[in-house]
């Protein structure tokens, strides 16, 4: 595969032609780095499949990343646009959290991998510092071209793409240099005075002179296959690392100095390219008159490595807002950070620990372990939460010298208990559990342990949103119908759909009452605002419709009187509502709104259109006012829908022209579901499935008088009911 000239089109696996595709991108653009991601229908994330000239270790925060994530190509997915990063300054005003871990000079540019009849993913391209700050349009039209290609390759491929655990590597050059005489070049470098040393993208020394050696003051064979700040302890310095994956990231050379214990100055100068970098190593007294610019090089105090890493979740942590979305950080971001397989997260609940999420586990498993006391000894989950000190067990051994029945129970071959405490209260208990033995180096657990405390922040948040949550849709659920009466000659089908993810409770309603044998009304309504008061306020409103209508009013008055029940409450919301009478023996329909948005109206051999209506004013502003009635023939196969504005009156569009799309949408489709023709109308106008009002819709049709069934049914279908 990597580095190989097999074309797309050979006898290549589709891995292997997808990683040829993405090397003759990078080369192509002239890019140094490049990324394929691939969504991952099941979660759904998206999942670095094929990587460019980057180290794997330096993509760990990027492997798998929620289609939510505030990142370039998300947002190049989501819009199916082309979205160009000039530098720092452009990335961290438009993507501050990327911004924070990646803070060197390169620009950028995402492009979304959009096949013939579905979104495959996304591509990303990096460049160095140097290059112009702005796409031109040619290079715009040669990447949009390679993401068609990929995407044509996904497309016919008769297998779908594999999703490996870690990213394929892919080098860029299949043939770099021309034939030369190694030993010529040895022997020339070891004539210079100065030390030369050669770094894979990895950081690993795959070349050093003599020279180079004796200055660092350790034999070449002792270097070669090492990262230098791990071979040399005077150079195992975050710094010293950091300035390596500058030159790695922006492909601009660097240069730093180094104290080679006791007393002796070095420079370093970095030269990078594709497939490495070249170090010159000098004393400080014999620098050359040509170092790399200082603006290549990297302040002094730079973070790296697992800091960086933190960084970057800990700013993920502070946007979930569920348990689940928490659960779902954890899995995708935290445990490949960290190559782990397995999570358990649980909460502290009246003296147990109840597990509210886990990943990597089989359900009998997690019924073993869950609701188990604080005190148990069968795993250290609760000694952890009593001393608030993180545990860790490299192996089996390990953990079973004091609790011999945990690595029975899990299967799991390494284990990181963290406990959750924030400000002495515990909160719960977070296992990271490995396939394998494990050894935690000492930086894996300062992380971890660092990382503890932001969880058990996130879980607190989260545990008291879902409890708000619950509660608020609780009480929406208490206000809305629980079922929906069916008359023979009369087909109903309705949908409630809460606005993203508030805990504020909408005043949308909708209700649909038999009157006799032969006649209903139906309503439907929408209180202003998204509160307590809002959701109390529209259950007095449908109490009084339902009382007024039953009582024998027709459709004027019952919107009369119940204005008049608006002024006695003093409240000082308005609501609009449209109230529909439906005479199915004499096939008609009477219709009275107070300031609502009117219904659409299909009927046989006619187009679909916005039924005139001439409305009264909203409830609650005049009590003196009348309401006009307007009636229309509910022949056979008549379809009336009703909905509140959440459905047509959408950021940044034209209601007008949204409502007549609606209806045209209405006109097209088959009426015959009356529920896929509600997905269907919520569909056309919230594609992204995101909206930031309330929706209700209620659909009324005419039947013959002997099709449908008198049982009541209950509202169905996804988001029906709050």
């Amino acid at each position: 595969m990597p580095g190989s000239e097999e074309h797309p089109g050979g006898s290549g696996s589709p891995d292997e032609a997808l990683g040829i595709a993405l090397a003759d991108t990078v080369r192509g653009t002239g890019a140094s780095i490049g990324g394929l991601y691939l969504i991952e229908e099941a979660e759904p994330v998206l999942r670095l499949v094929a990587l460019c000239g980057l180290p794997v270790a330096f993509s760990a925060p990027w492997q798998r990343l929620p289609l939510t994530a505030p990142v370039p190509v998300t947002d190049a997915i989501h819009d199916d646009v082309l979205v160009s990063i000039a530098g720092q300054d452009d990335m961290a005003r438009r993507y501050p959290r990327a911004a924070a871990v990646l803070p060197y000079p390169f620009a950028l540019v995402a492009a979304p991998v959009t096949g013939v009849r579905r979104s495959w993913g996304g591509l990303v391209l990096m460049w160095p510092a140097g290059r112009p700050r702005r796409v031109t349009p040619r290079e715009r039209g040669h990447i949009t071209s390679s993401a068609r290609r990929i995407a044509r390759l996904l497309d016919d491929a008769t297998r779908p793409p594999s999703l490996p655990d870690l990213p394929r590597v892919v080098p860029v050059d299949a043939v770099r240099h021309p034939v030369q005489t190694g030993l010529a070049a040895a022997d020339y470098l070891e004539r210079l005075p100065e030390g030369a040393l050669g770094l894979d993208l990895e950081g690993r020394i795959t070349f050093a002179t003599a020279t180079a050696a004796r200055l660092l003051g350790s034999g070449a064979d002792r270097l070669l296959g090492t990262r230098p700040w791990h071979s040399l302890p005077w150079l195992d310095d975050s710094v010293v690392e950091d300035h390596y994956r500058t030159a790695v990231i922006s492909r601009a050379p660097v240069s730093f100095t180094a104290l080679r214990p006791p007393d002796q100055s070095l420079t370093f100068q970095l030269y990078p390219d594709t497939s490495g970098i070249s170090v010159r190593v000098l004393p400080s007294a014999e620098q050359t008159e040509h170092p790399p610019p200082a603006a290549a090089r990297p302040p002094v105090a730079a973070p790296t490595g697992r800091l960086y890493q933190l960084v970057h979740l800990a700013a993920a942590l502070t946007e979930a807002v569920t348990v689940r979305d928490l659960v779902a950080l954890i899995a995708h971001q935290i445990l490949p950070a960290f190559g782990a397989q397995g999570l358990v997260l649980s909460g502290v609940d009246a003296g147990r620990l109840k597990i509210t999420g886990h990943h990597g586990y089989p359900a009998d498993v997690m019924e073993r372990l869950d609701a188990l006391s604080l005190d148990t000894d069968l795993t250290p989950a609760g000694q952890v939460l009593a001393s608030g000190t993180p545990a860790f067990f490299a192996d089996p051994g390990e953990l079973a010298a004091s609790y011999p029945d945990a690595p029975q129970i899990s299967g799991k071959q390494a284990w990181a208990f963290l406990p959750l405490i924030i400000s002495g209260r515990p909160v719960g208990c977070c296992i990271l559990s490995y396939s394998r033995p494990h050894t935690f180096t000492a930086d894996e657990r300062a992380v971890l342990t660092s990382l503890s405390g932001l969880i058990a922040q996130a879980l607190d948040r989260a545990r008291l949103y879902d409890t708000k949550h619950r509660l608020v849709h609780e009480l929406q659920r208490a206000l809305l119908p629980r079922a929906l009466p069916r008359l023979r000659g009369l087909d109903v089908a309705a949908r409630y759909l809460p606005a993203g993810h508030g805990t504020e409770v909408g005043g949308d309603f909708f209700d649909v009452l038999r009157l006799s044998d032969t006649s209903a009304a139906a309503v439907i309504g929408d209180v202003e605002g998204h509160s307590v008061a809002a959701a109390a306020l529209m259950g007095q409103v449908r109490t009084a419709i339902h009382a007024h209508a039953t009582a024998g009013a027709g459709p004027g008055q019952v919107l009369v009187r119940t204005n008049r029940l608006l002024a006695d409450l003093d409240s000082e919301l308005l609501v609009s509502c449209l109230y529909v009478h439906l005479d199915l023996g004499r096939h008609q329909a009477s219709l009275a709104s107070a300031g609502h948005v009117p219904p659409l109206l299909r009927q046989a051999r006619h187009p679909t259109g916005v039924l005139d209506l001439e409305p009264g004013p909203l409830l609650g502003i005049d009590t003196g006012t009348d309401y006009p009635v307007t009636t229309v023939p509910l022949l056979p196969g008549t379809t009336l829908a009703l909905y509140t504005d959440g459905l047509v009156e959408l950021p940044g569009t034209d209601v007008t022209r949204t409502t007549a799309e609606l209806a045209g949408h209405l006109d097209s489709a088959d009426g015959h579901d009356l529920e896929r023709l509600i997905d269907r109308l919520v569909r056309h106008t919230t594609p992204t499935g995101r909206h930031t009002d309330d929706i209700a819709v209620l659909l009324l049709r005419a039947s013959r008088p002997g099709d449908a069934p008198a049982e009541d049914i209950s509202p169905s279908g996804p988001g029906s009911r709050p």
